[in-house]
């Protein structure tokens, strides 16, 4: 069940995000509206989804860019080891840090190129979650197919707005790795190294195959 999910969220956050992580610089207003924050961003992507003759290299490269610009990767990161953050060390979280990222944007960064012609994003509405945190509602509009629902949780780690989750289809993304990531940690003993190292693995493989990250 964990996969099916994480499946459905991979696959609708990739869509969502090659439509939506663009250009890092944003205006004031789309720094600290979220409305307009989500919607700047997939406003401007079309333009950065169709630039033509990027080597696979370069587009990744490209949406690692992007990505660190809109996501807060040590609040994501921090909650999806949960209770397991507070026993590792500070080396052991830094490198889960950048390993996690390196998991994202690889498993993404083939889909980056799929959708800049086939979907349509639009915001919906925008409720508080908590002092300095808000909830965006949106729709991926599909050729052909129904609209996906999603969910965005952004939060103000330094005035302007940052993605800390995604939910699709009521499927948390950060909470899924966090099951899936809170049972290897278990299986391995509460050894923090072990899931470093199946993060490794992991990462090994998608840098030799990318499209073992395509979800069919």
């Amino acid at each position: 069940m964990v996969m099916m999910s994480r499946r459905l969220v991979l696959v609708a956050a990739a869509a969502v995000l090659s439509l939506s992580l663009v250009r890092p610089a944003l205006t004031a207003d789309a720094s600290t509206d979220p409305k307009a924050f989500v919607g700047r961003l997939a406003d401007q992507a079309l333009q950065t989804m169709l630039v033509k003759g990027l080597s696979d290299q370069e587009r990744t490269q490209k949406f690692r860019e992007l990505f660190v610009a809109a996501v807060d990767m040590p609040e994501i990161s921090r909650f999806v080891l949960g209770r397991y953050w507070r026993s590792a060390s500070a080396e052991q979280q830094q490198e889960f840090i950048r390993l996690f990222e390196d998991i994202l944007v690889y498993t993404w960064a083939p889909r980056f190129k799929d959708y800049a012609v086939s979907i349509n994003h639009e915001v919906v509405t925008v409720t508080p979650d908590g002092e300095r945190g808000v909830l965006v509602e949106s729709l991926v509009k599909r050729e052909r197919q129904d609209p996906i629902k999603l969910m965005w949780r952004l939060r103000q780690p330094d005035g302007g707005y940052k993605v800390v989750d995604l939910a699709v289809a009521n499927t948390w993304m950060a909470f899924t790795y966090r099951q899936e990531y809170g049972s290897v940690v278990s299986n391995q003993g509460g050894r923090i190294d072990g899931l470093l190292d199946a993060m490794r693995r992991k990462i090994a493989q998608l840098q030799a195959d990318p499209n073992s990250a395509r979800m069919n």
